[in-house]
């Protein structure tokens, strides 16, 4: 195997483990995110905090801590190293080595990694987001959703290996959100907007 191919693998893992989530909400004084709601460091726990301005925040700078990555590999090394770069980034986020393993869901990470590999897959999956969202006003049946769909148009868009890089983040997406996947087929899953604010 390539060497520059590991490089791209770990500069990915380096940059996706990075818990800006983790970070913004204990600057902004609102503690340790992990102690609230799901405990995971990703955009949708920091809504939680009531705080949608840090929310967001913490949405663009995991989409950027992805894409950067994706980026940086395609200059150096190529679109191989870019898509291995796009799986780093998301086993960092999901499984950050510095925090036990235990990360983000991996949403705003996909969407960083389809953006910089292909804009236009990027958008749908977005699109595919919004639609399911404001329809069922789920935010777990909205990843899921737009994460099964993505491989399919990045086949359809540009090719074969991106579809098959897309697969691989979709799959990590479902693992990621196992217990949302319970709660949906249980019929308990909250909806957007009905779950109380920490305190």
């Amino acid at each position: 195997m390539d060497v520059t191919l590991i490089y791209a693998v770990l500069i990915g893992y380096l940059c996706g483990s990075v818990p800006f989530g983790l970070f913004l909400t204990r600057a902004a004084g609102l503690g340790d995110i992990r102690n609230i709601g799901s405990g995971n460091i990703g955009a949708t726990n920091v809504l939680r905090t009531g705080n949608r301005w840090l929310a967001a925040a913490t949405l663009v700078l995991d989409a950027g801590k992805a894409a950067l990555p994706v980026l940086v590999a395609r200059y150096y090394w190529g679109e191989q190293a870019a898509m291995l770069a796009a799986i780093g980034a998301f086993l960092g986020h999901c499984f950050p080595v510095w925090l036990g393993l235990k990360g983000g869901k991996g949403v705003a990470v996909m969407i960083g990694s389809l953006l910089a590999l292909s804009w236009p897959v990027g958008l749908i999956f977005c699109g595919v987001w919004l639609l399911i969202a404001f329809a069922q006003k789920m935010s777990s049946l909205a990843a899921l959703t737009a994460a099964a769909t993505a491989p399919i148009f990045a086949y359809v868009v540009v090719n074969e290996w991106l579809a098959a890089a897309t697969a691989v983040m979709a799959l990590l997406l479902f693992v990621q959100h196992r217990e949302n996947i319970g709660r949906l087929m249980r019929g308990t899953e909250a909806r957007i907007g009905s779950e109380k604010k920490a305190p």
